[in-house]
């Protein structure tokens, strides 16, 4: 059993998240933030591991069940971190081979939060797999929860980090 460990420059465990990481207003939800998606580092790689998957998500949306901010998967195994804003539509930011899939918002990409005013704190859970596959069977529109469905089947480990908001 491997320490793997997930870590951020832009946030500590249990933190609030910071405007540059809150949905931005193009979106239409009420939110005016930069959305750019935090740094994200992780260590501990448990032996097996072929690639890496990260999730963000929030189980408090009022939708019945949850909200998919951000998806990438297919992230090379050597790879330690995502850079700050590696969730930009298009995927520029992103190491060569990693993919974004389709998130609730419709597409891929990161989309911040920004839960409904006047809600208690949301918590955002951001995941990252050690998947015991180098690619997961699925395209770039295919659905979160079937993303999700496949990294249950496939991973070996995850480390979690929660950021949270309130407006």
């Amino acid at each position: 059993m491997s320490d793997f460990t997930l870590e951020s420059n832009s946030f500590k465990d249990g933190d609030y998240l910071a405007a540059d990481h809150i949905l931005s207003e193009n979106f239409g939800f009420g939110c005016a933030g930069a959305n750019k998606s935090p740094h994200l580092a992780w260590s501990g790689q448990p032996d097996g591991t072929e690639s890496f998957a990260l999730t963000m998500f929030d189980p408090d949306a009022p939708t019945g069940s949850g909200f998919w901010h951000w998806v990438v998967i297919n992230i090379p195994c050597s790879t330690r971190e995502l850079v700050l804003d590696a969730g930009i539509s298009g995927g520029a930011n992103l190491p060569a081979g990693a993919m974004q899939t389709r998130t609730d918002f419709g597409a891929p990409g990161y989309g911040g939060p920004c839960p409904p005013e006047g809600d208690h704190p949301h918590r955002y859970l951001f995941t990252v797999h050690a998947v015991s596959m180098a690619e997961l069977p699925v395209g770039e529109d295919t659905s979160a929860a079937i993303i999700g469905f496949q990294l249950h089947m496939n991973a070996i480990s995850k480390a979690s980090l929660m950021g949270l908001c309130k407006r």
